[in-house]
């Protein structure tokens, strides 16, 4: 199985679980720099990682990025469309504060 080495030398197994890939990252590289990794250290890597990637792993990662961003877009429309036919206002949470329960 192809691997791929992260600059922090973590080695990821490129297996097309593209939320492996993406966990990785998000440990390695921004809990790593306690979140203050900045949006070119984040391209930076995966720029690093996909160049060690074949074609063939290239192409299963970008499909699998395209259907899980395609679920979360659709998630997001039918979220907003809920909350329109809902009058716009998420239900009211009960407040507790200064109150004993």
């Amino acid at each position: 199985m192809a691997r791929a080495r992260l600059t922090t030398g973590h080695v990821l197994e490129l297996d097309g679980d593209l939320l492996a890939l993406i966990e990785a990252l998000y440990r390695e590289i921004s809990l790593k720099s306690q979140l203050k990794a900045t949006f070119e250290d984040m391209m930076r890597e995966i720029q690093n990682v996909v160049a060690q990637m074949s074609e063939e792993d290239r192409t299963r990662y970008f499909v699998e990025s395209l259907f899980l961003n395609s679920v979360t877009y659709e998630n997001e429309m039918l979220d907003a469309y809920a909350r329109r036919l809902a009058g716009g206002h998420k239900r009211p949470r009960a407040r507790t504060h200064g109150r004993a329960s």
